[in-house]
């Protein structure tokens, strides 16, 4: 199903997604593995959820946002709503001006393939006290990986 496809799908499924969400037993499909090439050098791997999978992330995402945007470091702009590339630029001018002259800029290799699920599922428990958010959360954590034809289970 592409993006476009989405409202249509809603209007025919929608009623059988909700209720398999709040029965708890929505399913999320594994992702598709997709590789794409770094800046530098290298390959980057991507797990793309299906139309569905992402909505239903996406739903997720706009409750939890806001919970842990209050969190962040103001001095992080990586992924954040309102908050561009133009900003952090900025923002390094400034505190260049205020005396500080080094920057930070981490990529680390990996990262989301070595994100230790139980310790993720910790931290979130600490703000989030509904167990069907946690279950569905857990559930997008280890639905799998497709690789072509191949089936790779998540730890």
């Amino acid at each position: 199903m592409t993006v476009q496809d989405l409202t249509s799908y809603l209007i025919e499924h929608g009623d059988e997604l909700k209720a398999q969400l709040v029965a708890g037993i929505y399913r999320p499909k594994p992702v598709k593995r997709v590789e794409i090439p770094k800046p530098n050098v290298g390959m980057r791997k991507l797990g793309i959820p299906t139309v569905t999978d992402r909505t239903v992330q996406q739903m997720v995402a706009q409750v939890l946002g806001p919970i842990y945007e209050r969190r962040f470091s103001d001095n992080s702009y990586g992924f954040r709503p309102k908050r561009s590339a133009h900003d952090a630029i900025q923002r390094c001018i400034d505190l260049y001006d205020q005396g500080y002259h080094y920057v930070v800029d981490l990529d680390l290799k990996a990262y989301f393939d070595m994100v230790n699920h139980d310790m993720l599922m910790k931290f979130l428990k600490y703000e989030i006290t509904d167990e069907w958010t946690l279950r569905l959360i857990r559930k997008f954590l280890t639905n799998g990986v497709m690789n072509g034809q191949m089936f790779e289970r998540s730890e």
